[in-house]
């Protein structure tokens, strides 16, 4: 009689620790027998019950002859076939009641629904118990410990810290076992308690130096531990601190290092500690410490003092240590294509030995008396000892909860064949008929209902599809499962009595549809339910043949679940081949604790807890596709112990079995798994493409050719063909036999004496870097390097996710709930410590989720591949991430050497550039052009409007409209010309101003601002226009008003009354000082009478106005404009647009600078045409206001903003049915023009075009223009000419400032719009920003201007002189070296397209890419902000906007998050990911924020660099900041 079960169930109960520590002896070193023996007793001695003065009874567990093979369904063939008795140990977990305390089994808690227990993952949990394991990975800790990893943590907002209180919570697993207590010592039955002390102690020795008490420091507030220190290497002198936190190394760079660039120690051991040998703690005394508020000279230079700077120097520190040397550059990017090229490490380890022999396992006898098929030995049994035992149910005390014996096994079997065929459906149209396929659902604690079921679908011919029970209708799996349901066409599920109560049920009682399921008719299959068949009906008994017996379902990699077809002839030959190995005879008892339903991997250790003699164990392989691979023998009394291998990994990761010894780190010890089944031949063939045969010392993946295994995937003819039909060839091609063989999916090796090693599965194999990695074995490194203190034991996922080209590792564990953010941190980084040192291998992400979160099989076990979906789709919901990606990474593309400019020499004749053409292109030349342009004469616009007052005095310029579309005010020429003249007369007396004083005007957008302009005009006051400070933010609006002020040198101010009561408030006295304005004049009550004389500007090259801006950098210039540029500006954009007095111009703009401000005040006044303002506040309270404004005063030409644009998209998107009703109608509009100083946004420009071309819009309409500081519009799409073109760039090549054109939809290929057409009078060209030399056509460049209406310069007050030559007056190096430019600071390029201009010219189109400040260099390449942020708003629905930026040459993300706060470090791998896969730039800190924390400037523009500041200073309350290792 065999017992096995996962406890003990004899009378004595042995603890569980002690049984692990019993099962790990053999493990642990080469221990003598006697040695063992002794060993055992000692811990199992206490635990017996014991006679006076006698020792333990060896007798209770010697005298079991037992032997053993585990499996599921199997055992259910197999003991009706030889009629022995089958016990099946179903164990509930909990309170064991015979010692009142809770056991610790490795079976986990009941889940949520009582028919489903789970096993703990036994198949994968048991083999990571390994001392020699934990002593590795101790030592490989202890290892990097002298390397001192700083390693910053990550900084939460506290809602996210908040733990989960503990009531509402259950723990996925009782065990609590501490890996390490297993070193028992040698001392007086040394308890498990006094070891696990012990054992406490020597860890950490290993981790912490020789400290007795384990001492752990916060991280990020440790300056208090600075002072305390001992000196010496006493008790603190190695403590964890030191691991995980600062050597923030500050000594005199203020430049920081460039962490980017590659290392060249290739050693990893000669990584330089920062500090002197025995310099100790003096050392450690002059570092800063972090928390302290330490001045930190940050990479400009200026002093930051802040927590998040002092976590930047220390990621850059750790980032500066030598990193693995890379492996040869996987690509090398040379715009032609990335081409992948993996150079093979010379020096990894080769196979050398011979081509492998098949090896065949031993004739399969042929006994006379067999049964010819497993029914006729159910028949047989049923009939000859009815009352016999067949199968007996135990629960988890051991004491039998049911008997089935060989007479009711049959008779019931024959009843449920004889209901499915005949009492399902009609006579004429049975549900079922013979060969068709049926499920059976059956909770793991119901193994009689489940026989009496499957032997019933056997005599009736029909084919069972075991599955496991669907807990909810959204089952992690079931999906699947209902998927291959489909397949098989199944119609109908058997299930017991107690699983159809369970199940789900709608409210009128009736079973739903499971999602994914096909719809099926649940039959129960308890007797009383089930008519009795009739008395002459027999089912009809066949000798085995090549009909489908079963289906066994089995889950793939990537989740999706195959079935596996067993043919009856099989299935009879496997029970034949199983009872000759085990020698099985009639009446013995077999114990099985697996689940019956399916085929279970390798039990190795659990079973050698119980007491039982070693060689008792006989663990066998298997796989759905092989059935039983191999199962080692019984074993005779008295001989030796099975062998065992211990095989290097690093040879393992290469493919190739290297015998280490076991003083190495590195090694993984495997025990044999027997040798071939009877009647069956194996080899081993190359995991990847041709089944060709492996060396005799490469690993491979096994494969059976036998009658007993799998023959199909049922309705996969490809996969099939792939899996159970191989012809493994030798390595001359040729095949080696004529017979196919099936691929196991298991990887291994056969060893001395035809041993079949197993080294893990196919599906767990992750290939990085060229090498392989076992999951199962990271899973045992991980787990082997804390006491179980934070994550659960079978709780933990490891996967691979594909990144830039490569597989890269994935980490996933449930953690505890009653570990805090610190000790999680710790068990990270020492986890990431371990498996670098053990495997070689970096990981690429470890995230830790709340416990119970993880998506459970329905066995309890992790779904892996809904766990990896979960990941990749942003839905895990961690608690606790962290990414290494800067030590994963090593096949990035190499960075970039700039080339060597082109030089004079090689300009030939004419206008190219090195065999291209020179980037230049002009507007038509205003010379030229012949109009009849009245204002031309005059040379001055107050002249101007003078002269409209006299000749067409009530023609209106302007009309202000409100929020309700209702004109607010409006002007004449003459009214305007009236009001100007009373504002210059208040100058006058109020203000005693002379010629050429500066004047700032801060009016809200409206009339006010343009009568005051214009009265300065008249006044002879340079005039500035101000954005007024918001009333609801003049904390930070107003101190910008006060900056422009004084810096303009403004001697007076003029306003409206309200503003004026505004500046000189409570709340403004506290943003600024309120004493320093200058004189504040408030124009609402104008003086009667009009000044004596109107000021008339002599010199045309004077100042006209000054113009002031913010730029996205943060940068505040004002540019001065000449009363020559501003008419010439004018004049440029009437002939553009063909302005006329009789033309109306919708401008739904700010007033305040740039391009908005002159057609805001200047144009109507020079062109006559009639301007209606909407201010662009409006639109908040009325989206619809601009467009229908547009429609109604049929208005074709209208500029805009893109905060106009998105506002409209966003707020009308789904009012168009409703406006078009409203009678809406766009179909007027020529040109639609969004006035900005940046890359066109074509993703909105296309959106907005797409939303209202119902309403008429014409797609062409929509176009943008092009203005910077130094001239504040160079392109302007006007009325004539061609349609604004889009390209397609190559992103790779724009980043080595290449231009190359490419296909719509291919990869990397980025759409550009051309920023409208090039205004008259403008001449461009690409110019190099270094060399200042031309640029041809395919580069991209900096755009310099050459044009009429260029600003004069910049207006500051210290006179930078050297800054305003070169912006303003630079000129090319070689070529046309007379032309005086200037400088955009932005970077774009030139294509001369197909079309023609109006002139019949071919155009030349204009494409802008960005800002050359906002541009950030990083390896070598250039990279615009914009295109990064693009890809990460597309990786996740919740980031609704993004800006990025670099510190210390590290990218930082910000994304705002709009959803609940646990989604925040969902964000953080997915943004790593997209960032390196498009971008090939890996994420320094990833940083997560509320909605409207990335600040955005009027032109709705990101202000990128007050967004770092306000990082770098503490200020964005983020949710969530990851520091990317």
């Amino acid at each position: 009689t065999a017992v096995v079960s996962p406890v003990s169930t004899t009378s004595y109960k042995i603890p569980w620790k002690v049984n692990v520590s019993l099962s790990l002896f053999p493990l642990a070193g080469d221990i003598t027998q006697k040695g063992y023996e002794k060993k055992r007793s000692k811990l199992i001695g206490a635990f017996f019950p014991q006679a006076p003065g006698k020792t333990c009874r060896k007798t209770e567990y010697r005298e079991i002859n037992t032997k053993f093979c585990f499996w599921g369904i199997v055992f259910l063939r197999l003991e009706t076939y030889e009629g022995y008795e089958f016990i099946l140990n179903y164990f509930v977990p909990g309170m064991d009641p015979s010692t009142g305390q809770e056991r610790r089994t490795p079976v986990t808690p009941s889940s949520s629904s009582r028919y489903h227990r789970r096993r703990s993952s036994g198949s994968r949990d048991e083999r990571y118990r390994s001392d020699v394991h934990t002593e590795a990975v101790q030592a490989a800790l202890a290892k990097h410990k002298e390397r001192k990893m700083a390693v910053p943590m990550p900084s939460k907002r506290r809602s996210l810290v908040v733990q989960t209180s503990m009531d509402a919570y259950t723990p996925p697993g009782t065990e609590s076992i501490s890996l390490l207590s297993q070193v028992c010592g040698g001392g007086g039955g040394g308890t498990s308690r006094e070891g696990s002390i012990s054992m406490e102690h020597w860890i950490n020795r290993a981790i912490h130096g020789t400290s007795s008490t384990t001492t752990t420091t916060s991280s990020t507030a440790s300056s208090s531990s600075s002072s305390t220190r001992s000196g010496g290497s006493g008790a603190a002198g190695g403590r964890l601190a030191d691991v995980l936190a600062q050597h923030i190394h500050i000594s005199n760079h203020s430049a920081p290092p460039d962490v980017t660039g590659y290392t060249n120690n290739t050693a990893a051991d000669d990584i330089q500690v920062e500090r002197a040998p025995g310099a100790g703690t003096a050392a450690q005394r002059q570092t800063p410490k972090y928390g302290n508020a330490e001045l930190m000279e940050t990479g400009d230079g200026v002093p930051v003092s802040s927590r998040v700077s002092a976590k930047i120097q220390q990621l850059v520190n750790t980032l500066k240590r030598p990193k693995r040397p890379p492996l040869r550059e996987f690509f090398v990017d040379d715009f032609e294509e990335l081409l992948e090229v993996q150079q093979p490490d010379p020096n990894q380890p080769k196979a050398e030995g011979a081509q492998m022999v098949l090896l065949r396992g031993e004739q399969l006898g042929v006994v006379t008396n067999w049964p010819p098929s497993l029914e006729a030995a159910l028949q047989r049994w049923g009939t000859i000892s009815p009352k016999a035992p067949c199968l007996t149910t135990m629960d988890n005390n051991g004491k039998p909860l049911y008997v089935l014996t060989y007479g009711k096994l049959w008779s019931r079997s024959v009843k449920v064949a004889y209901n499915l065929l005949h009492k399902l459906g009609t006579k004429q149209e049975p549900l079922v008929r013979p060969g068709d396929r049926v499920a059976l659902v059956f909770p793991n604690n119901d193994p009689a209902a489940f026989m009496t079921a499957f032997y019933g679908c056997l005599l009736a011919e029909v084919v069972p599809v075991p599955i496991e029970v669907p807990l909810t209708r959204k089952d992690a799996g079931s999906q699947q499962i209902g998927f291959l349901l489909g397949s098989c066409g199944v119609t109908v599920a058997l299930t017991s009595d107690a699983c159809h109560k369970g199940l789900p049920k709608s409210p009128t009682g009736e079973i739903p549809q499971f999602k994914g399921w096909p719809k099926v008719l649940w039959f129960v299959t308890e007797s009383k339910h089930l008519s009795k068949p009739p008395r002459d009906w027999f089912p009809h008994i066949k000798d085995a043949n090549q009909d489908t017996a079963y289906i066994e379902y089995k889950t793939c990699k990537d989740g999706s679940v195959l079935g596996v077809t067993v043919m009856r002839i099989a299935m009879l030959t496997h029970c034949q081949a199983l009872t000759q190995s085990c020698s099985y005879t009639e009446a013995e008892t077999i114990v099985n604790v697996l689940d019956f339903k399916k085929d279970v991997g390798l039990w190795h250790a659990v079973l050698t807890t119980k007491g039982l003699k070693p060689e008792v164990i006989c663990p066998c392989a298997s796989s759905p596709e092989a059935l039983t691979v191999a199962l080692r023998r019984p074993v005779e009394e008295g001989s030796d112990p099975p062998g065992r291998g211990v095989l290097s990994m690093q040879g393992l990761s290469h493919g190739v079995i290297r015998v280490d010894s076991e003083e190495k780190l590195s090694v993984l010890t495997l025990q044999d798994v027997g040798s071939v089944m009877p009647g069956g031949m194996m080899c081993v063939v190359k995991p990847e493409g041709v089944p060709q045969l492996c060396k005799t010392d490469e690993i491979g993946e096994l494969c059976v050719c036998t009658v007993a295994t799998g023959t199909s995937y049922y309705g996969l003819a490809g996969m099939t063909k792939n899996t159970f039909e191989v012809f493994p060839v030798s390595n001359t091609g040729a095949p080696i036999g004529e017979f196919p063989f099936t691929r196991t999916g298991l990887l291994g090796f056969i060893g001395p004496a035809g041993l079949i090693f197993v080294a893990g599965k196919m599906d767990g194999l992750m290939v990085v870097g060229g090498r392989q990695h076992n999951a199962d074995d990271i899973v045992a490194t991980a787990l082997a390097v804390e006491p179980m203190k934070f994550v659960y034991r079978g709780r933990i996922a490891v996967f691979s996710i594909t990144v830039l080209h490569d597989e890269r590792i994935v980490v996933v564990a449930e953690q505890r709930p009653d570990s805090t953010e610190e000790d999680s941190f710790q068990w990270m980084s020492r986890v990431l410590q371990a498996i670098d040192g053990i495997h070689q291998v970096g990981v690429y992400c470890l995230a830790l989720v709340p416990s119970n979160t993880l998506p459970k099989t329905p066995l309890g076990g992790i779904h892996l591949s809904e766990t990896k979906q979960l990941f990749l789709e942003g839905a895990l919901h961690p608690c606790n991430v962290l990414m290494c990606p800067h030590t994963c990474v090593t096949n990035l593309p190499k960075p970039r050497q700039k080339q060597p400019e082109i030089g004079p020499a090689s300009v030939m004749v004419g206008n190219l550039v090195s065999g291209k053409r020179i980037a230049q292109a002009s507007g038509r030349d205003l010379a030229q052009i012949e109009d009849n342009d009245q204002a031309r004469k005059f040379l001055f616009l107050s002249e101007v409007l003078q002269w409209r007052a006299q000749t067409t005095p009530d023609h209106v310029l302007y009309t202000l409209l409100n929020s309700r579309g209702t004109i607010a005010s409006s002007l004449t020429c003459v009214q305007l010309h009236k009001r100007a003249e009373k504002i210059a007369g208040m100058l006058a007396e109020r203000a005693h101003l002379q010629d050429g004083d500066h004047v700032a005007l801060v009016y809200p957008p409206g009339i006010d601002l343009i009568v005051a302009f214009y009265g300065c005009l008249y006044a002879g006051c340079v005039p500035i226009t101000v954005r007024p400070p918001h009333p609801q933010n003049i904390a930070t609006t107003l101190p910008t008003v006060k900056m422009i002020v004084e810096v303009s040198r403004s001697v007076c101010v003029m306003t409206t009354q309200l503003i004026c009561k505004l500046l000189r408030s409570k709340e403004a006295s506290a943003a600024v000082d309120v004493r320093t304005w200058p004189p504040v004049l408030d124009t609402d009550d104008l003086p009667k009478k009009k000044p004596p004389l109107l000021y008339k500007p002599s010199n045309p090259d004077t100042l006209a106005y000054m113009d002031f801006s913010v730029s996205t950098t943060g940068m505040l210039a004002g540019v001065k404009m000449s009363h020559t540029a501003t008419s010439a500006f004018c004049r440029s954009i009437k002939l553009q647009c063909e302005l006329y007095p009789s033309r109306e111009v919708a401008i739904c703009l700010d007033p305040y600078c740039g391009l908005g401000f002159v057609l805001w005040c200047l144009c109507s006044v020079y062109s006559g045409h009639q301007s209606i303002l909407i201010p662009p506040a409006e639109l908040e309270v009325n989206p619809a206001l601009w467009l229908s404004v547009v429609s109604q005063y049929k208005v074709r030409d209208t500029f805009c903003s893109y905060s106009v644009m998105e506002l409209c998209t966003k707020g009308l998107g789904l009012q168009t049915e409703l406006l078009k009703s409203r009678g809406l109608d766009l179909s007027r509009v020529r040109t639609c023009v969004v006035v900005a100083e940046e890359r066109p946004r074509i993703a909105l420009t296309q959106s907005f075009s797409k939303l209202f071309k119902d309403l008429g819009l014409h797609p062409r309409a929509v176009s943008t223009s092009f203005g910077c500081r130094v001239n504040l519009a160079i392109c302007l799409q006007g009325t004539s000419g061609p349609d604004p073109t889009t390209v397609f760039v190559d992103m790779r090549a724009l980043r080595h400032d290449r231009v190359r054109l490419v296909e719509r939809g291919s990869p990397h290929s980025l759409p550009l719009m051309e920023s409208g057409k090039i205004l008259p009078g403008v001449r461009i060209i690409i110019a190099n920003p270094e060399t200042k030399g031309p640029m041809g056509e395919s580069h991209l460049g900096e755009i310099w201007v050459h044009s009429g209406h260029n600003a004069s310069g910049y207006f500051t007050v210290y006179g930078d002189e050297a800054l305003q030559s070169d912006h303003f007056n630079s000129r090319l190096s070689f070529g046309d070296t007379q032309t005086v430019w200037a400088r955009t600071g932005y970077l774009g390029f030139l294509r001369r397209t197909e079309l023609t201009d109006a002139s019949g010219e071919r155009h030349d189109a204009l494409y802008v890419v960005g800002a050359l400040e906002e541009a950030m260099e990083l390896r070598g390449m250039r990279y615009h902000p914009i295109d990064i942020e693009t890809s990460v708003i597309r990786t996740h629905k919740s980031i609704t906007e993004c800006a990025v930026f670099t510190w210390t040459n590290l990218l930082v993300v910000v994304v705002e998050l709009d959803g609940s706060e646990h989604e925040a470090l969902d964000l953080v791998p997915l943004v790593t990911n997209v960032v390196l896969e498009e971008h090939y730039l890996i994420v320094g800190v990833v940083v997560v924020v509320d909605i409207g924390v990335i600040p955005i400037n009027s032109r709705g523009e990101k202000q990128r660099m007050h967004l770092r500041d306000g990082f770098l200073a503490d200020q964005l309350d983020p949710i969530y900041v990851a520091y990317n290792m």
